[in-house]
């Protein structure tokens, strides 16, 4: 495995894979305990993911302390619900803690209020949880949240098509208080499709993990694959490392006129 796919994060205070597993996309149980195998040791998952939860819970029970779980409720608008709701993961998962207990979407399905923050706190004392983190889609609030080191993770857009964040996030990140986690790293695969007016290369998906884990800001960006064959494709071509300058541009330039 190439040196530049792990990375300590003093943040999360872990050595991680920079390719976080994403449970969506279709992926099946066997591409998802594959990956695993792999080396993937960083899990986002929702209780939506029906599909992947036993093999996850599995490798949960085989060796919890391999694999970074990044979790939290649906909502996140009052601490008494929320605090409800993590615990109800702990129970169905079958574990003691969450690594990274998320606030998904703030600002649209979650709150920071004083109620949700006291009980984020709360259950890291308590050690129900380790770290707290959100996702979010406002830069502007996202850059203020890092900088006020509000959240031990932040989980932001990140792709050749929207590259706002190396304004309004990255610059006020103190890699030591916050971890940054990229996702959409393919805009929904719309960077995967030739755009009309181009001419020159399309990216494959491995093309776009690469282009968002050449920032040096990024921690890791999450993948999202259907099966095996796609998975060991977008691993292997990972062990290209970071792009070149060159490629950054023609990235770049692609990913203007897909934003169109």
């Amino acid at each position: 495995m190439s040196d530049w796919l792990l990375r300590d994060v003093p943040a999360l205070d872990r050595k991680i894979h920079r390719i976080g597993l994403a449970g969506n996309f279709g992926i099946d149980a066997n591409t998802y305990a594959a990956a695993l195998e792999a080396g993937v040791n960083y899990v986002f998952w929702t209780p939506k993911m029906r599909k992947v939860t036993p093999t996850l819970k599995a490798a949960l029970k085989k060796d919890r302390d391999k694999i970074v779980l990044a979790t939290g409720p649906t909502f996140g608008y009052f601490g008494s619900s929320l605090r409800k709701s993590t615990e109800q993961i702990l129970r169905l998962l079958d574990i003691e803690y969450i690594d990274i207990l998320q606030q998904f979407w703030l600002g649209k399905i979650s709150a920071q209020t004083n109620s949700t923050m006291e009980v984020l706190h709360a259950l890291k004392e308590e050690g129900k949880v380790r770290r707290i983190g959100t996702s979010i889609h406002d830069r502007k609030r996202a850059g203020q949240l890092a900088k006020d080191r509000v959240f031990d993770m932040l989980m932001v857009r990140y792709n050749a098509a929207h590259p706002g964040a190396e304004v309004d996030i990255f610059p006020h990140v103190n890699p030591m208080h916050t971890a940054i986690v990229s996702y959409t790293a393919t805009r929904w695969r719309n960077l995967l499709k030739r755009p009309r007016g181009w001419s020159g290369p399309v990216p494959t998906a491995a093309d776009c993990y690469r282009f968002c884990l050449s920032r040096a800001e990024v921690d890791l960006t999450l993948m999202g694959v259907a099966n095996q064959q796609q998975l060991q494709e977008n691993l292997k071509a990972l062990e290209a490392g970071p792009m070149e300058k060159e490629e950054m541009k023609w990235m770049r330039d692609f990913g203007s006129v897909v934003h169109g």
